[in-house]
């Protein structure tokens, strides 16, 4: 298939038909967007991909519409919008495009429609209360992407087609860091997962970078494990380990006493010459070296199993 045309609606864009915009260009880069509501275009035809517009659904003539009636729904009863039907047939390529590695490709698909797509699809779809986001309700990314529209009382044709190219770039970037970044931590599982081997029935887990290691603790059933320690460019952290993904919560906290010092007030309370940082949330704690940093390891561990 390649399309000369990928047709979506005229007007004011939402983040789905934006966010669809970015892997069909990606994929057809030689075809021209089209934004439009003419009957002549959002027909279907063998030269375009119709999506966010046209009253249906029909993959087999390239057309990814969600607002009639009955609506595509996923597997397990939740909506559709353009962006997760287009995600859906033309997600595998694009990941492709990015030379995501074979063996990644499914796991990788799945993971950011979980993450990424679906969240969208339920927004625009109302399924989803924008009041979810508490506080951060105004910098949700469909909220912020649509930030990028033309002000309300400059809204010709020339300005929102303008509005909309120049959005594009800013919702591409997300869509391509939000891949590096899961496949990055896919990456790190096997890393994370050698190194629960290796420290057996430890409290403490020695990875050789910073790196995501969550996701892989839990996959292991490594419940034993408080603690991570890592080196970073010139010195060690000591990092605490979430309860889970959403929760700022941790297995175990850092000791008290060592809340917000630093260096010398630091070596003083731990007794372990060469500590250098805690944090006042005490989720991580900084050391000179690897030495020190195992001792102030050992001292979080005997604290922790104390309380």
């Amino acid at each position: 298939m390649k399309p000369q045309y990928l047709v979506t609606h005229s007007g004011g864009f939402h983040a789905d038909e934006l966010l669809s915009s970015v892997i069909l260009t990606r994929l057809f880069p030689e075809a021209s967007v089209v934004r439009t509501r003419a009957p002549d275009w959002i027909t279907p035809a063998a030269d375009r991909v119709i999506y966010d517009v046209g009253r249906d659904y029909d993959p087999a003539q390239a057309i990814f519409d969600h607002h009639q009636k009955p609506a595509p729904l996923r597997p397990d009863g939740q909506p559709y919008s353009s962006f997760g039907l287009i995600w859906q047939h033309f997600g595998a390529d694009y990941l492709r495009s990015m030379a995501v590695p074979a063996d990644h490709l499914a796991a990788l698909h799945a993971a950011f429609d979980l993450d990424f797509v679906l969240p969208v699809d339920l927004l625009d779809n109302g399924a989803l209360d924008p009041s979810a986001a508490g506080p951060l309700v105004g910098l949700t990314l469909p909220v912020l992407l649509e930030r990028l529209k033309p002000p309300y009382d400059d809204r010709s044709t020339a300005a929102e087609d303008a509005a909309f190219a120049q959005a594009m770039p800013v919702a591409r970037a997300f869509v391509d860091a939000t891949i590096t970044q899961l496949l990055a931590k896919f990456r790190a599982e096997d890393v994370v997962l050698a190194a629960i081997d290796n420290a057996g029935q430890s409290a403490v887990l020695e990875l050789p970078m910073g790196m995501p290691y969550r996701a892989a603790i839990d996959r292991a059933g490594a419940s034993h494990l408080l603690f991570v320690i890592h080196p970073r460019d010139e010195d060690w952290a000591l990092n605490g380990i979430r309860v889970s993904e959403g929760s700022f919560a941790l297995r175990a906290d850092l000791p008290a006493a060592w809340a917000g010092l630093t260096d010398a007030a630091l070596e003083s309370a731990s007794g372990v010459a060469g500590a250098k940082f805690c944090h006042n949330g005490r989720f991580i704690a900084v050391a000179s070296t690897r030495e020190a940093i195992l001792r102030m390891a050992d001292l979080a561990v005997a604290d922790a199993l104390a309380g």
